[in-house]
């Protein structure tokens, strides 16, 4: 493993850890404010705006976005991935310390898996870490296209079946990771800084139906989903689009193992809680 990546994934552990303590702050902030809707864009913006410590939250997450970027102009978009998904393990501890509660089973689990896929990603990189061609600028833009199409679909057609808090983190993470994509392509510099338009798309559409999301739901719930989507999808992208090599043998199936392990672990901490559950949390909150 070369120095500049291993300087990008120390940057990358550190972006994640950021964010998602600035997710839990928006997420307590934005329950405290008056309804957030799409329909008033403006008039939303305004509120959060003017909240001080939604505020201080979204400063934390600019920050970790700025550690992201710089972490993927030194190492593979899938590894960056990889250790970002791991971050949701934080999410969940924080957000049970803040609740004053213990993790559930379920959420142990999903913690566990996380970093026991964040030690095998790491033995696997002995087998090598290239960045790949960069891929074809045609498929690129299928991808992203679709992605964006998928958010809009569950948008329009997810509020009622899933409800408004998953409905919002899946078109979140949907949109967030069309902005992780375009986060890697704008790196590559040339004409790919074209792509600072998706970027900037993905990443305000990602962050306005998270805050409403929200006001529906646990900053688990949805920013858990999210995150399992922000950091599956450039997983994949890494690939089957930007030609990102997977080193062959035992160092590959355990770089597989790895990218497997931290996806699992995250959609164990990001499924919304059963009502027993989350009967058991509340009876943990009262008794703090």
């Amino acid at each position: 493993m070369s120095v500049g990546t291993a300087v990008g994934l120390v940057l990358a552990l550190a972006s994640t850890t950021l964010t998602n303590l600035a997710y839990l702050r928006e997420h307590d902030a934005a329950a405290e404010l008056p309804v957030l809707s799409m329909r008033r864009p403006v008039h939303s913006a305004r509120l959060l705006l003017e909240d001080r410590s939604w505020l201080l939250g979204f400063a934390m997450e600019s920050a970790g976005f700025l550690l992201y970027a710089a972490a993927l102009s030194l190492a593979s978009l899938a590894l960056v991935q990889s250790v970002a998904a791991g971050g949701i393990g934080i999410l969940a501890f924080a957000a049970a310390r803040l609740a004053h509660r213990q993790l559930s089973r379920r959420e142990l689990s999903g913690v566990v898996l996380s970093v026991v896929g964040l030690v095998a990603l790491a033995v696997s990189l002995a087998g090598g870490s290239g960045q790949g061609s960069g891929g074809a600028t045609g498929p690129i833009l299928i991808w992203l296209g679709a992605t964006a199409g998928a958010a809009a679909l569950v948008l329009v057609l997810g509020r009622r079946t899933l409800g408004v808090a998953v409905s919002n983190g899946v078109a979140g993470g949907l949109f967030f990771s069309l902005g992780d994509i375009s986060t890697k392509l704008v790196t590559q510099g040339g004409a790919r800084v074209g792509f600072l338009l998706t970027l900037v798309l993905g990443y305000t559409l990602g962050t306005a139906l998270l805050q409403v999301g929200y006001q529906a739901g646990g900053a688990l719930t949805v920013a858990g989903i999210a995150t399992l989507l922000t950091n599956a999808l450039p997983i994949a992208a890494g690939a089957v689009i930007l030609d990102e090599p997977v080193p062959g043998g035992a160092l590959g199936g355990l770089r597989v193992l790895a990218f497997a392990a931290v996806i699992i672990g995250a959609v164990l901490l990001a499924r919304p809680q059963k009502p027993a559950e989350a009967r058991a949390a509340a009876r943990q909150r009262d008794a703090a």
